[in-house]
């Protein structure tokens, strides 16, 4: 998972690549912390093209995370070509984020 800081280094991401998945997080959140794994894990296995990214939204990069209106965690971004295309907040499962990731990502890929 790519460690991102600013709001220029997500912009670039999110542009330079056709499917992005963002984790918004933080140290001190527990829930952030057991589901990052997971997220790298379905990304590896089953959507290899699909870059991660985290945000750290409690330390380092708080000032994008409200930029992005980002005030409750965890949340779950999936961007494909440049554009959010859907968004899980605090009560979420990984299944639910494969299965929204499955038909765009098929498309793209």
């Amino acid at each position: 998972m790519i460690n991102v800081c600013s709001g220029e280094a997500l912009s670039e991401l999110l542009q330079s690549n056709p499917a992005v998945l963002v984790l918004f997080g933080g140290p001190h959140c527990g829930v952030c912390q057991a589901i990052k794994p997971q997220l790298e894990k379905l990304a590896n296995d089953e959507f290899p093209k699909l870059v991660t990214a985290y945000i750290d939204c409690q330390e380092a990069a708080t000032p994008v995370c409200a930029a992005r209106g980002i005030f409750s965690l965890p949340v779950v971004q999936l961007w494909f070509g440049g554009q959010r295309f859907a968004e899980f907040a605090r009560v979420f499962s990984i299944g639910e984020v494969r299965s929204a990731l499955e038909r765009p990502y098929g498309l793209l890929m």
